[in-house]
């Protein structure tokens, strides 16, 4: 039996998987299985008003759990596979539990394109609820190494596919039945790709409608002070656009905003373990996926 088989498996089972996304790592259950769900959210120690996302196999999967107005279809035809996350109206019939959804009428839906999770979802055949694999309000994981360290204890299978490539979590747009699309998360598909197939996107309300919308939440031990030009005495220094000082670390010393958004989470762990009481980050631009950068540092520095 492959390591994948044994992971779909222990899904079947009610068990809790680890697998990599081209996001960060995911931690996930079966999201037909309501004891499932709720063994993962005890796993996590997410709160249940906090939806989890369903990972599918393809855009015709995602039609069997939810009615996809045509902007939505048309946003998943340019984005599927991919890390775009879709929130959407839920069927009546549709599979997933209705705890996975936190109790709402939508149900969020991706078709990721990282092999391991296409392979893992495939052999499995159903729904799978994942999401990040960490603590709930802590750093996501970016590696398996990093998963293992916050849930390795709750799971049954671990899928280890190297380090993340895109290293932040799926941008989230809300589409309602009558096609007005909300981003609800930013992420690595940018608000601009996103408004060459919507239109100009609306801001979200402050009602949590999917993962990701907690005010604190992506957070390290150590507080975090922002657009930091340079660190105080005793904090360590998250740069960017420049080399890595020696009291830190650098996200990109070219500047590079991919780079940075690969970098950001392992960062944070590093520089969280060297036991700072503050981590002080350099102003990140708002363009393209800064714009994604800086709301997870904001939720990382927000009162918790």
């Amino acid at each position: 039996m492959s390591e994948i088989e044994r992971a779909a498996e222990v899904l079947r089972t009610g068990g809790l998987v680890i697998f990599p996304t081209e996001t960060v790592y995911g931690v996930g259950c079966d999201a037909t299985n309501a004891e499932a769900v709720a063994r993962l959210y005890a796993a996590k120690g997410r709160p249940q008003f906090n939806p989890l996302i369903a990972h599918v196999a393809d855009l015709a999967a995602a039609e069997r759990e939810a009615r996809l107005h045509p902007t939505a279809r048309a946003l998943a035809e340019r984005f599927w596979p991919g890390p775009l996350s879709i929130v959407a109206t839920r069927r009546a019939d549709s599979s997933v539990a209705e705890l996975a959804c936190a109790g709402l009428t939508t149900i969020a839906l991706r078709v990721p394109w990282h092999p391991t999770a296409r392979a893992l979802i495939a052999a499995f055949g159903k729904p799978i609820a994942a999401p990040s694999a960490n603590r709930s309000g802590r750093v996501s994981a970016t590696t398996a190494a990093y998963a293992i360290e916050d849930l390795g204890s709750d799971v049954g299978a671990v899928l280890d596919a190297g380090t993340s490539p895109i290293g932040l979590e799926s941008t989230i747009v809300s589409v309602g039945d009558k096609g007005a699309a909300t981003l609800l998360r930013s992420g690595a598909i940018t608000r601009e790709q996103i408004e060459t197939v919507t239109g100009p996107l609306a801001t979200a309300g402050g009602s949590i409608e999917a993962p990701g919308m907690l005010q604190s939440h992506y957070a390290p031990r150590a507080h975090l002070r922002l657009d930091a030009d340079t660190p105080r005495a005793g904090e360590a220094y998250l740069a960017f656009g420049a080399p890595a000082p020696a009291d830190g670390l650098t996200l990109s010393a070219s500047g590079d905003l991919v780079e940075a958004a690969a970098n950001l989470y392992a960062h944070l762990r590093a520089l969280d373990a060297t036991g700072a009481p503050v981590i002080a980050v350099a102003p990140i631009p708002a363009h393209g996926i800064g714009e994604a950068i800086r709301d997870r540092l904001a939720r990382a520095a927000a009162p918790r």
